[in-house]
């Protein structure tokens, strides 16, 4: 059995255990959940595909309060598949009065909503899991930590093991768990295979609407050529029909963007609004992402390779996998990541928001001083815009790079390889 790799959200889920009666782990299939789940669950019931799977779920639907029982935390492995198991936990955590009772994964919305009575507000706490970051699958030093750095340090160092061809097997390999320490070419089958089952069962089974596999195969290619975009849907209907020749109607293409949300397969990053000195119009729409990288290259059909061959492509899966990491360092430091862009082109790729109001602003640059200098440089605009009267300004600005070392400019900006980076 392969030795279990620490995640950020270990702490994060003990957390969420000794301050609500149940945590609901989220997140797309593979991730992780139900092994990360098992490192601090007592006791479980499986509902998955097994040889137990029928059996459990009518057990579940016949006698919900025989499948709770066991020692706690309990683990219920994807809980959607009985939904009505919702309600059964939330009247067993008010009556047992006590945190930490159960853990419930699962890697897709159940498809029926009205099978609750109750949002399970109060009872339930809610942890997000992704595919692993650099960090936890060690391929990240770790030298420069993300909460260092809303310390605005004066200096940081560090220096990555990680190369331009090494970000492209990463990219492409994605941060799937079972994937990480194995061959090169096993490990980048992974991402293959979990694309297959995305398109030919998952996107029906999610919510029993059947979708045509060559339909869902058009939708994710076009969906990742559009990545690390402001591209709206209809910029994804036209690049459907112009790229792989399949017209269908913005409220199938939404219908689509749904489906894919509800496998938590794409996950856009919101705009983000600060008060301006100058009135600019600043835009609303989300920047498109998958929650790895590694699908879009699955999808396209490209590989590490190809990626050297076009860096230009490579720079928007990069962003990708940057936004990726910094979302899972960032709720280790009770935050989230969002973007910014007006009408002017100006933008910054990812603006990290912790709860206490402060905030750090961040360009996404694969490689080369020039583009280093240029991000930096968009930082500081931005930043200066940013009416101090009003908001904070920001607490650190950074470059995050596929180059070899961390430093900080003279102009304060850090430049940070995502290969030295950690919560």
């Amino acid at each position: 059995m392969k030795p279990y790799l620490q995640r950020v959200a270990d702490d994060l889920l003990a957390l969420c255990l000794r301050s609500s009666g149940a945590v609901l782990v989220t997140g797309p299939k593979w991730c992780g959940k139900s092994t990360t789940s098992r490192q601090q669950a007592k006791s479980r019931i499986l509902f998955r595909k097994g040889p137990r799977q029928s059996q459990n779920i009518a057990m579940a639907l016949a006698m919900p309060e025989e499948v709770l029982k066991g020692e706690t935390p309990r683990l219920v492995d994807e809980w959607q598949l009985v939904p009505s198991i919702w309600d059964d936990i939330r009247t067993e955590v008010d009556e047992r009065g006590e945190t930490g009772q159960f853990i419930l994964t699962g890697s897709s919305v159940p498809p029926d909503m009205t099978a609750f009575s109750h949002s399970g507000t109060g009872r339930f706490s809610r942890l997000a899991m992704r595919p692993m970051s650099l960090w936890e699958s060690l391929e990240s030093t770790g030298e420069v930590s993300l909460s260092r750095l809303f310390g605005a340090p004066a200096r940081i160092s560090g220096t990555s093991r990680m190369k331009i061809p090494d970000y492209a097997f990463a990219l492409a390999r994605g941060g799937w768990p079972f994937a990480v320490g194995m061959p090169r070419r096993e490990a980048l089958r992974q991402a293959v295979d979990y694309y297959e089952g995305l398109v030919s069962d998952d996107m029906s089974r999610v919510d029993g609407v059947s979708r045509r596999e060559d339909r869902c195969r058009a939708f994710f290619r076009s969906y990742a050529r559009l990545v690390s975009t402001q591209a709206d849907l209809s910029a994804i209907r036209e690049d459907m029909s112009q790229h792989e020749g399949v017209g269908l109607s913005a409220d199938t293409i939404s219908d689509y963007a749904s489906a894919a949300r509800k496998l938590f397969v794409v996950e856009d990053l919101e705009a983000w609004n600060p008060v301006l000195l100058r009135k600019d119009t600043v835009r609303t729409a989300g920047t498109r992402h998958l929650v790895d990288p590694s699908i879009a290259c699955a999808a396209l059909g490209i590989g590490p390779d190809d990626l050297l061959g076009d860096l230009h492509a490579m720079g928007y899966l990069f962003e990708g996998a940057v936004v990726r990491d910094l979302r899972v360092y960032a709720e280790a430091n009770d935050g989230s990541v969002a973007h910014f862009r007006d009408r002017y082109g100006l933008e910054c790729d990812a603006v990290v928001r912790l709860r206490n109001g402060t905030y750090g602003l961040v360009e996404v640059k694969l490689f080369s001083q020039a583009n280093i200098d240029q991000g930096a440089q968009s930082l500081l605009k931005l930043a200066s815009k940013i009416d101090g009267t009003k908001m904070k300004k920001p607490t650190f600005m950074a470059v995050v790079t596929g180059t070899e070392f961390a430093y900080r400019r003279d102009d304060g900006v850090y430049v940070v390889p995502l290969g030295c980076l950690k919560p």
